[in-house]
């Protein structure tokens, strides 16, 4: 998918490629990434775009095509909705070092809101980095989250969510950008709650661990300030 993600791929392609059926294609898939491999492969192709709008002067038509789609209208909605903001916007504000802030969506539920609680664990020591966690309606890191914590010390983290089942995801970002040349980065680390089925004014628990990043982990689409070519910082180490 990621070398051919300008390409019409269809899931039995996907699937003859693996030599299976495109059904247990589909559920292994699922099972390793948390989505289907079309969510996969359209989340490739929009952070491709990402990359391709912060590296290249191509306009926004040509990358439309670059990364797999064929209606310029389609493309720049699902960028908008998955980024936060236009494929024009985003890359002014990047090339600007002005990303737009971090903002929950506005809760529409007439519940109680719940609480999510949680401890991040690292694999070992990292270096300077900042902790973005967020509940998201999907297990995809897209759009504005329901709710987000940003650590940059040692502490739990606690999400406010409304009646619904949320998938908790958390990104570490490198905050020294001294050896990096890219305007766009992967995150240092990334890892996943339990999803939690929120109801009621209830307090949820879940942990988080994070890891390295792997080929089988969904790109980060949402527009985080490390990881797209906004001002970087250097800090503390937070283990």
């Amino acid at each position: 998918m990621w070398q051919h993600h300008a390409n019409p791929l269809s899931l039995e392609q996907l699937a003859e490629i693996a030599s299976y059926s495109k059904f247990h294609y589909s559920r292994m898939f699922n099972e390793l990434t948390g989505t289907s491999p079309g969510r996969f492969l359209a989340a490739i192709r929009l952070f491709m775009a990402k990359r391709h709008l912060l590296e290249t002067e191509a306009s926004v038509t040509d990358i439309t095509y670059r990364v797999g789609y064929n209606s310029l209208g389609t493309f720049t909605s699902r960028f908008t909705r998955s980024v936060g903001v236009s494929p024009t916007r985003y890359r002014a504000l990047a090339h600007g070092r002005e990303l737009p802030p971090l903002v929950p969506a506005a809760d529409r539920s007439g519940h109680d809101l719940s609480a999510v609680c949680g401890q991040l664990y690292f694999p070992s020591e990292v270096g300077p980095v900042r902790v973005y966690v967020g509940a998201f309606n999907t297990p995809i890191v897209e759009g504005h989250p329901q709710a987000f914590d940003v650590l940059d010390e040692a502490r739990p983290f606690r999400l406010t969510v409304p009646d619904g089942l949320w998938f908790i995801r958390a990104a570490a970002v490198d905050l020294d950008d001294s050896t990096s040349r890219s305007p766009i980065r992967p995150p240092r680390l990334v890892g996943s709650g339990w999803a939690v089925r929120a109801r009621g004014g209830r307090v949820y628990s879940t942990d988080v661990q994070l890891r390295e990043v792997t080929p089988l982990d969904l790109p980060i689409l949402l527009a985080l300030p490390e990881l797209d070519g906004a001002r970087r910082t250097t800090k503390t180490a937070f283990h």
